[in-house]
């Protein structure tokens, strides 16, 4: 039977390879911009002003605090700054908490954004923005948070720490098996889905290996851009559900908690989105939930939501907030499936699909 399907590209203009870092000046100019305001979170502040002087008279300031989760209160303050210097887009330095940061802004203003990723999240490439107040995590999803410019230069991620550089790729993978069993899925979503799945099977492994891998680096950094670009296309399911109420509700890590995720709810939808998961089962060993299990372990990856202080007592709390206006998924779910689910989860067992 023919497949029925929408599908609409991203138009995102994608800045890939070696020294492209450099292309910044020219990308704000590009924009129809003058004053760009760097963002960066505190962490990488010297990074920024590094930028800033790059591009020199295009830089109209810095603003350091960008925070996971993106708490609208961060968002607040630099909002402040946005109006002070009179900037007129905004550059993105780092991982998800810079790029959610710019978001943000660009939510509440519509300014552009050139975001220079440092990491593997992938979130640069969506129109998707998570922010956190009062205990909550909400979703907006929006044409005006989709960055203009991503500009990918695998050099930047040379030095990031191979831990990170583990969980960030699997929370990068985790939108790309969500994509696979999403219900407006289409052809080319699946085809960047398992080619961005492939990207991080190989290179993830050699990363640990050698950190200074330039091939791999460049790898990864291709499947984060798949796999964000997947996440961008179509809708989320339970496990971005599940990964939303831990940090958001819990402030559990953002990649990390990805990380442990993802191969308790690829196992829990197996069943149910057989023929969907089938290809990504066989380049993880035949088994989806399993073998992304495996895989994780292989790579040094956390393993259990009780390493990130998440007391059990607190996982039907987490339940109850996870079926509350539930994402559309595979396989019905209910509190007690879910309940399940966190408790093998938080102890650290092998799923079975």
């Amino acid at each position: 039977m023919t497949q029925l399907f929408s599908y609409a590209g991203s138009p995102a203009r994608i800045v890939f390879g070696e020294g492209t870092k450099g292309q910044v000046a020219e990308w704000i100019r590009k924009s129809g911009c003058k004053r760009a305001l760097v963002l960066s979170t505190p962490q990488q502040k010297a990074d920024a002003e590094a930028l800033a002087r790059e591009i020199g008279d295009l830089a109209c300031g810095i603003f350091s605090g960008a925070t996971i989760h993106t708490p609208v209160d961060v968002t607040d303050a630099a909002m402040k700054v946005v109006a002070e210097t009179g900037a007129d887009c905004v550059v993105s330095l780092g991982g998800g908490s810079t790029t959610g940061l710019g978001k943000a802004i660009a939510y509440r203003t519509d300014l552009p954004q050139i975001v220079v990723p440092t990491t593997y999240a992938g979130s640069e490439v969506t129109p998707i923005l998570g922010q956190t107040g009062a205990g909550r995590k909400t979703m907006v999803r929006d044409a005006k948070i989709l960055p203009e410019v991503v500009i990918y230069d695998p050099v930047l991620t040379l030095g990031l720490p191979v831990a990170m550089s583990v969980t960030s790729g699997l929370n990068a993978m985790a939108h790309a098996v969500e994509g696979l069993y999403a219900q407006d899925r289409n052809p080319i979503s699946t085809l960047m889905a398992l080619e961005g799945l492939r990207a991080f099977a190989r290179s993830l492994p050699k990363i640990v290996a050698s950190p200074r891998d330039a091939e791999a680096r460049s790898d990864a950094l291709y499947g984060a851009w798949l796999c964000g670009t997947v996440l961008g296309t179509v809708g989320m399911a339970l496990h971005h559900k599940i990964c939303h109420t831990l940090g958001g509700s819990f402030d559990t890590p953002h990649a990390e908690t990805h990380a442990v995720m993802l191969p308790h709810t690829a196992a829990f939808n197996a069943r149910a989105a057989v023929s969907e998961l089938a290809a990504a089962a066989e380049i993880f060993g035949g088994s989806i939930g399993g073998g992304l299990w495996d895989f994780a372990k292989a790579i040094g990856a956390p393993l259990s939501l009780k390493d990130f202080g998440l007391s059990e007592a607190d996982l039907d709390r987490a339940a109850s907030i996870a079926v509350e206006n539930p994402y559309w998924n595979p396989r019905p779910i209910d509190k007690a499936s879910i309940r399940a689910l966190l408790q093998d989860a938080w102890e650290g067992r092998r799923p079975m699909d």
